[in-house]
């Protein structure tokens, strides 16, 4: 359980028990006599290693192997993994205990991610509860969960099927649209505004039904002038850190707005250290919001288990003229903003009398780009899919923090 003055992780449910993994090590690495654990990239399927977000995340988790003191070992190949005990940096959440267990990971200490005991909990399905009780919903689904997170999401529905959506959007609409959200999508892809029920008609008309019950989608109140903070915690090693910031858009080679980075106010310590921050009252809401949705996905998932866990929140107004702020998702995974915290990590490192320092994470578009002096460049290529994309991290130590 994640005490609200100094959150840890994860969950232990102790040592023995079926199912979990310890969230901390029984032996320190760095006091275990034997062979140094290596550090390597797990990629997990579906996986294009030349493409600019697998090799970006690999830069950073080789950055981490340097914290650490700790050989990197490059992308991991289950057919000829390295010798000797292993640290994984996994691309996505692990989705059970099993999985877990099958690389070799028996505590936080062999991970730079998360663990979750079931696929649904690493998407954004699991921000939000049932339309109704007999609703239908994946083996596995806590009902308790998504009403123990109803006060710090927007107001939304998880739904596995046709009857379910329509009730539910029924509900959303009557104060507005509302926002269709596929479970994986990331960077805003895979949803959908909708302001009538027609719309949804349609939609449900064009999906599978089986599809819809592995799958889910989310409903979810539709908001704009919106911004989105991040709010998260990372440990390696000894380190652990927690964050607020915001992220920033930029322009691809296709006109799009897609992500462009984030700029991170980083404190040494739990999420109680960041509360100690002078924060503006939007930023003090989100991160009380972040805590109280980490907190409860570790007390309704037994197994879950995470040693970065990084929360988007997103405040804006309804078109009710209301003010909102809402966890919208979870990543328990290295991610967009890994970069930043990596980077603070090793200023933490480097300067043990530093309590808070500024990261940002930084990707543009375009050709010869200039990178600041100090910043460590995690990709400067030209991807097949996006074009000529250069992404690096930087550390600014701010007295005012």
């Amino acid at each position: 359980m994640i005490l609200a003055q100094e959150p840890s992780l994860g969950a232990d449910a102790g040592p023995g028990t079926a199912g979990s993994l310890r969230t901390h090590p029984s032996d320190d690495h760095a006091a275990t006599a034997g062979p140094r654990p290596t550090v390597v990239f797990h990629c997990i399927d579906p996986c294009r290693e030349g493409g600019h977000d697998h090799r970006t995340k690999a830069s950073v988790a080789h950055a981490l192997a340097d914290l650490l003191g700790l050989p990197f070992g490059g992308f991991y190949r289950a057919d000829a993994p390295p010798q000797g005990p292993l640290f994984f940096v996994p691309s996505e959440t692990l989705t059970s205990v099993q999985a877990a267990r099958q690389l070799g990971i028996e505590d936080g200490a062999q991970l730079f991610g998360g663990v979750v005991p079931h696929d649904f909990v690493a998407t954004k399905l699991v921000s939000h509860g049932l339309v109704h009780a007999q609703a239908t919903a994946p083996a596995g689904w806590q009902p308790a969960h998504g009403e123990a997170v109803q006060a710090v999401t927007l107001p939304g529905y998880s739904v596995f099927s046709a009857p379910d959506a329509l009730l539910a959007a029924e509900r959303l609409l009557a104060h507005g649209s509302l926002r269709l959200k596929k479970p994986d999508g990331v960077g805003g892809l895979g949803q959908q505004v909708m302001r009538h029920i027609d719309e949804l008609r349609l939609w449900l008309d064009e999906t599978d039904a089986e599809v819809l019950r592995q799958h889910g989608v989310v409903l979810e109140r539709n908001l704009r002038q919106v911004e989105t903070l991040s709010v998260g915690q990372v440990q390696a090693g000894p380190l652990t850190a927690s964050y607020v910031g915001t992220q920033q858009l930029t322009t691809n080679h296709r006109g799009e707005e897609v992500y462009g980075g984030s700029t991170l106010t980083v404190v040494r310590g739990g999420f109680d250290a960041l509360r100690a921050m002078r924060l503006s009252p939007e930023m003090a809401t989100a991160v009380d919001q972040a805590l109280v949705y980490h907190q409860e996905a570790a007390r309704h998932y037994p197994g879950f288990l995470a040693t970065r866990a990084n929360y988007d929140v997103a405040q804006g107004i309804d078109d009710r003229g209301q003010w909102r702020s809402g966890v919208l998702e979870q990543s328990w995974r290295i991610g967009g903003a890994s970069g930043a915290e990596v980077a603070a990590l090793q200023h933490f490192q480097a300067d043990p009398a530093c309590r808070a320092v500024r990261a940002s994470t930084h990707e543009v578009y375009g050709d010869q780009v200039p990178v600041p002096a100090g910043a460590r460049v995690h990709y400067d290529d030209d991807d097949a899919e996006v074009g000529r994309v250069t992404k690096y991290a930087q550390v600014e130590a701010h007295a005012d923090l």
